[in-house]
């Protein structure tokens, strides 16, 4: 299943699927490449660092379709239903404001409304998007509270003035549950799709892009999956039973793998509050950092981090070697101690940021750029992250460096403020919410 991530494969296996149902026409395909153009023109193509991007889109329109071809044979899904489910799920993440990377719905909706290509290719395949609107916003989530009476009160009206839905209650029931089958489908999809490291790498981009503290990813993820099992079993049940085996036992092992990662951290946490296991910064000598063992245990947490804070990574035991590299690690018990993270940086000139960046301070060589703290899942949240910043500082301090910059979640920046700390936004980034802030030292 993992060789299908491309955009390019998973438009062939969704027309493969699209044939297979009966569903033929070329129109099919053009709705498919517009879409695919679509979040590619709004950046939300494979290099957006983000949970909902065309990716995620696509898997959730080939899983949606797997289970509407399985609901067919059992005569609950007719073919025309399964082209209303096609165009719900590709559009149902489609935000070209994108403020952040939770998609908004009613944004997603009023594209569809009134988007003049797509209302032209829905017209050729007989499709109304009165229906495909009331469908996108029953993919609402959480669908609790204020959140499911407004999208609620939305989708009345588009039954309303659906020529197929108005004054017809069961239609209206049919088109409603289709919408839950496509929600249902879209929080299964990514996780049926892959082994636990894609799984993970998911929660990762969706924690980045959500601006989560990465103490969160495990907790949210387990609340999440409980929530589908328990709260929409009915629906759950229904899609996981028509997708292929693989799938079932790829999305199973996930959920158990998710519940392991906490496990792992409630165990950590206990280590640390009942036994006393001290995490303890340290600075290692220059010798110790020669040594590969010790390089290679640092390279495995960096690569726990979200790809877009992976700084250098070409050339990681080299900067590792670096005398002028500034590092401390963490470690548990004592300085000789396992290493479960670190941290690192050297002068802001020897990296090449963000190009939409502008730091006046480069190239006067008196800024140290601080990558972003790693550590291993499990560990964050223990105050070790803090530490080690602490013992960072103190060493820029000790070098002649008059100012630190690094990135950081904005709220996290903003307590600092609060706190008094000598910081600046020096540029801010939506929809992720990671910025970019110096310190003075």
């Amino acid at each position: 299943m993992q060789e299908i991530y491309s955009t390019s494969n998973l438009r062939g296996k969704i027309l493969e699927t699209l044939n297979q149902s009966g569903l033929e026409s070329s129109c099919y395909s053009k709705i498919l490449d517009y879409t695919i153009d679509l979040f590619h023109q709004k950046g939300l193509g494979i290099d957006y660092y983000g949970y909902h991007n065309i990716i995620h889109e696509l898997e959730v329109t080939y899983v949606t379709l797997l289970a509407a071809q399985w609901q067919s044979q059992q005569n609950l899904i007719t073919k025309d239903d399964t082209k209303y489910l096609f165009v719900a799920a590709l559009f149902h993440d489609y935000d070209p404001q994108k403020r952040i990377d939770k998609p908004h719905e009613p944004d997603a909706v009023n594209f569809v409304k009134t988007d003049k290509t797509l209302e032209a290719l829905l017209k050729e395949s007989d499709i109304d998007p009165n229906i495909i609107s009331a469908m996108i916003l029953r993919t609402t989530y959480p669908w609790v509270g204020e959140n499911k009476e407004k999208a609620e009160l939305l989708i009345d009206h588009f039954h309303s003035v659906s020529d197929i839905t108005r004054d017809d209650s069961s239609k209206m029931e049919h088109y409603n549950r289709l919408g839950w089958f496509l929600s249902v489908s879209d929080r299964i999809a990514g996780y049926a799709m892959g082994d636990f490291s894609y799984a993970l790498e998911m929660a990762k981009k969706n924690a980045h892009s959500l601006a989560w503290h990465p103490n969160l990813i495990a907790i949210r993820s387990v609340a999440y999956f409980e929530d589908l099992l328990n709260n929409e079993s009915e629906m759950c049940n229904q899609i996981l039973g028509a997708l292929p085996r693989t799938m079932r036992k790829s999305f199973m092992d996930n959920v158990l793998g998710f519940m392991r990662l906490r496990e792992n951290e409630i165990q950590n946490q206990a280590a640390v509050i009942y036994d006393k296991v001290q995490l303890v910064p340290t600075i290692d000598q220059i010798t110790t950092r020669q040594g590969d063992e010790f390089i290679n245990a640092l390279f495995e947490i960096f690569q726990e981090l979200p790809y877009p804070l992976q700084f250098l990574k070409a050339s990681f035991a080299d900067s590792v070697r670096d005398p002028k590299t500034l590092l401390n690690t963490l470690r548990i018990g004592n300085e000789n101690g396992p290493v479960v993270g670190f941290v690192k940086g050297s002068s802001l000139e020897n990296y090449k940021l963000r190009s939409d960046i502008d730091d006046p301070h480069f190239g006067k060589n008196d800024t140290v750029f601080l990558e972003p703290i790693a550590l291993k899942m499990g560990y964050w949240g223990l105050k070790g992250g803090r530490e080690m910043r602490q013992l960072f500082l103190m060493q820029s301090q000790s070098k002649g460096y008059k100012y630190l910059a690094s990135f950081a979640l904005r709220d996290v920046i903003q307590e600092r403020k609060k706190r008094n700390e000598k910081i600046e936004f020096v540029r801010q980034f939506d929809p992720e919410r990671w910025d970019y802030y110096r310190v003075k030292l």
